[in-house]
């Protein structure tokens, strides 16, 4: 199955009998802030309703959900199984719930998580803000001080994303990320410009 993940974050707001369910597809690298943010920008609502995808540093896909207090398996697994179901990593997805005074009951908790997480995705989708995902790799590398210029203009003509700079007494060191081929190349013609 091809994966997807998102470039930045998508919103979209449901009614169901009166409840409002803003839902968030998020990149996984700005989550925890986001959530933080949006439980002080939501005090009103009553869950806050997560799941999530990613790869860990074993390539291996980490697989989260939160209930948030709804009963259980009734808004986290189903949001989980839309993530899944669309392929997407590299993200979470919240809802967040502001209670409209009528019981869903639990099919209904269901069938509203799980069309939220669906709307929010189709909106991504539509905006043109899910990308492929190519599983990147990432290094740590030396350069003299002397190449550093050359290097981030071969990184970025090569889509190589500099993440880290550290300046040492001896020259700089770089954590890089890339597509694992084209981050081989780029550190083999690093290494012959050292020399």
């Amino acid at each position: 199955m091809d994966l997807y993940y998102p470039t930045e974050v998508v919103e979209n707001t449901l009614e169901v009998k009166g409840s409002q369910f803003l839902s968030f597809v998020i990149p996984i690298r700005i989550y925890e802030e986001f959530l933080k943010k949006a439980k002080e920008q939501h005090p009103k609502a009553v869950h806050f309703v997560n799941a999530s995808r990613f790869f860990n540093s074993h390539s291996q896909i980490v697989e989260s959900f939160s209930d948030d207090g709804e009963p259980k398996g009734t808004s986290g697994m189903p949001t989980l199984k839309v993530l899944r179901g669309y392929g997407l990593v590299e993200c979470a997805l919240l809802s967040v719930r502001y209670f409209g005074g009528t019981l869903l009951g639990s099919g209904g908790l269901v069938r509203a998580y799980t069309q939220g997480a669906k709307e929010v995705i189709l909106k991504a989708q539509i905006q043109n803000l899910l990308k492929a995902y190519i599983p990147q790799s990432k290094e740590n590398m030396f350069i003299p001080f002397a190449l550093l210029a050359q290097v981030e203009y071969l990184a970025k003509k090569r889509e190589v994303k500099i993440f880290k700079k550290e300046f040492l007494s001896e020259g700089v060191r770089l954590e890089v990320e890339a597509h694992k081929d084209i981050l081989n190349r780029f550190i083999a013609k690093i290494e012959s410009l050292k020399f």
